[in-house]
């Protein structure tokens, strides 16, 4: 399981020196678990932030106590995109979660021989499972779109065991829909009549000119 490590934090102290040191502000909580501010080293809380998403449990180890945890949300810096601040959900690992899982399709579709194009229909998914249970993603194995038209429901996403998607069954996730084909524009017709009344118009002039 992945750790991160934290320590206690004074509330007092200005999150902008914390950051400057390397750290990041945070806190956690949960049911019966009163509202703690922590720190936690950056870099560290990146590459479990990667690794882990926001459906996957963490171990969140601060002095030597630990917490079962999901990342529950994440401010960004809104230029570099670099964590500014986290919230840490301490969960009990016996009861069933509710959690939005990423999907991450997979393979290579037949259809594109045919001409189609993949259409990724849905990017994400609720599920229910016991926190162990939770996955960081769900495969979408795109080979299985062989024809223009054919589409993959959420009935047919395969499943970790003692997980359940909350969700419509019936609603697609992808489809193999036919390339649009850009249509060249015709060039547009000469009319003939205008040039010769322009033509007869310069004759005109040039003659009343000399």
């Amino acid at each position: 399981m992945i750790t991160i490590d934290a320590t206690l934090r004074d509330v007092k102290v200005n999150p902008k020196h914390i950051r400057q040191e390397g750290n990041m502000p945070a806190v956690f909580y949960g049911k019966g678990v009163e509202t703690t501010a922590i720190t936690t080293p950056l870099v560290a809380f990146i590459k479990a932030y990667r690794e882990a998403g926001e459906s996957t449990i963490t171990t969140l180890k601060v002095g030597d106590k630990k917490y079962s945890v999901l990342i529950h949300a994440v401010d960004l810096h809104p230029v570099s995109g670099v964590p500014m601040h986290a919230d840490f959900l301490v969960v009990p690992m016996d009861k069933v979660l509710e959690v939005t899982v990423p999907l991450v399709f997979t393979g290579e579709m037949p259809a594109a021989k045919l001409g189609a194009t993949l259409l990724k229909v849905l990017h994400e998914v609720t599920v229910a499972a016991l926190p162990a249970d939770l996955p960081h993603d769900i495969k979408v194995d795109v080979s299985a779109l062989a024809e223009v038209h054919a589409h993959i429901t959420i009935a047919d996403l395969a499943l970790p065991k003692g997980v359940k998607v909350l969700d419509d069954a019936e609603e697609i996730v992808a489809t193999a829909v036919e390339a649009q084909k850009e249509e060249e524009a015709a060039p547009a017709a000469v009319d003939m009549a205008a040039v010769e009344v322009e033509k007869k118009g310069k004759k005109e002039d040039e003659a009343a000119a000399a």
